[in-house]
């Protein structure tokens, strides 16, 4: 039969500022990875700055090709009604004689 020993440790006042100086190292740590992250995010922020800038860009272009091709139409649905206007005063014009 095996016997399991446990050594009862104690909390002395010296460990107990060991452990919150490890403690503190270690959120220092914490705190300096998350600056890090900061930063990235910042960068990325910047990035982004960029990709809305260039997509504002495009989008104006794409609105002015849409402003293109809406006047396009409008000058064809023009020259479309002239066109059957002119055709009905032909047929008009046919039936009379």
């Amino acid at each position: 039969m095996l016997v399991t020993v446990m050594v009862r440790e104690t909390w002395t006042d010296q460990r107990l500022d060991d452990l919150k100086g490890r403690m503190d190292e270690r959120f220092d740590d914490v705190d300096r990875r998350f600056a890090e992250v900061d930063k990235r995010f910042d960068q990325v922020d910047k990035r982004f700055d960029q990709v809305d800038a260039e997509m504002d860009r495009r989008f104006a272009q794409v609105d002015h090709r849409f402003d293109r091709v809406e006047a396009d139409v409008r000058e064809l649905r023009g020259i479309m009604i002239g066109g059957f206007i002119a055709l009905l005063v032909a047929l008009l014009g046919v039936n009379a004689f």
